[in-house]
Formats: C-alpha cells, sequence, structure tokens
C-alpha cells in the first residue's frame, strides 16, 4: 500500500514543481518549498474534507507556502535596504533572477510571452499559470485561490489583455527595426 506521500507525490509532483517553479524561477527555493507543501500535507491530509479535490487542495496549500516564502524574503529585502539606509538606491535593485530552466526548450514565441507575463500582478500571473500552464478550470482556480469564480475571470481578462498588448508592442518594435 501506498503512503500518503508517495501518492501525492507521484500523482501531482511534476505539477506542482513547475506551479512553484514558474512563480518563484529558482530551482533550490522551489524545491524548499515543494518540501514545506508536502510537509503540511502530511500533517494535515486526516483533516482533508473532500470538499474539492485532492489537486485544488495541494495547489491551495502550495499557494499559500509560495505567498509565505515571498512576504519573508521582502521582510529580509527591506530588513536589508533599511541597515544601509540605502533610500532612493535601494528601490532601484532589481531581481536579477533567471527564467526557468525549461524556457530554453520554449520557443521564442513561448520565452516572449513568459517574459510578458512580469509585466502582470501576481494575481494574474497566478491566473495565467493555473489556467494555462497547469491547465487547472477556472472553478477549480477559483478554489485554490480563495477567489469568486467572477474574480478569475476579471482577473483573467485583465492578465490576457497586459499579454495581449505588450506581445503587440514588441511586434510593432520589431516591425520599426526591420524598415529600413
Amino acid at each position: 500500500m501506498k503512503t500518503t506521500f508517495e501518492h501525492f507525490y507521484d500523482k501531482y509532483h511534476q505539477d506542482l514543481f513547475q506551479f512553484i517553479f514558474y512563480m518563484v524561477k529558482d530551482k533550490e527555493q522551489t524545491e524548499d518549498i515543494v518540501q514545506d507543501v508536502y510537509i503540511k500535507v502530511l500533517k494535515s491530509y486526516e483533516s482533508f474534507k473532500g470538499e474539492s479535490t485532492e489537486k485544488t487542495w495541494l495547489f491551495s496549500i502550495a499557494r499559500h507556502e509560495t505567498f509565505d516564502y515571498f512576504r519573508k524574503l521582502k521582510r529580509k529585502r527591506n530588513r536589508f535596504l533599511e541597515f544601509f539606509n540605502w533610500g532612493e538606491e535601494g528601490e532601484q535593485l532589481k531581481s536579477t533572477l533567471a527564467e526557468p530552466e525549461q524556457s530554453v526548450l520554449l520557443n521564442d514565441q513561448m520565452k516572449h510571452i513568459y517574459h510578458c507575463m512580469e509585466h502582470c500582478s501576481i494575481d494574474q500571473k497566478q491566473i495565467l499559470i493555473l489556467r494555462y500552464i497547469q491547465e487547472f478550470t477556472i472553478q477549480e482556480s477559483a478554489e485554490i485561490l480563495g477567489w469568486s469564480i467572477s474574480k478569475v475571470k476579471t482577473t483573467q481578462h485583465r492578465a490576457l489583455k497586459i499579454l495581449q498588448q505588450c506581445v503587440q508592442s514588441t511586434k510593432r518594435e520589431e516591425d520599426d527595426d526591420d524598415k529600413p
């Protein structure tokens, strides 16, 4: 008989890893967060009521763990900036995290779309990842995020509009560059 961990690992690990990786963009941090997710799942599995699918429940936990990671990161960054009192210069510090390793395998268009996702808010990114990369339904996405279906639809619509504008803007720039 499979253990609970083996069941979740065999069935969902690849999707779970990708979901977190697309948000964190760092393999080691992703592995740490995934480990934290599995620990939470194992500790709370007996209290799982089955009101949603296992996968939806798992991704909801993953989302919360990922947000906890970002909150901790933000606190560390703020303490660092306060310590050195960098003021406005500190605000110019930007993340230099690389794109996910899998982007090497993507064609140029998909790389560009992934790049355009950086113009989206974190909520919009989550929706794009859940809906189009992880292929969750609107209902499942709403359950994972703890949102209403209408909020998922609205956020998805706005995210797609941002992607569309980014892609069109880049296409216009490329067209202008091609002109003699």
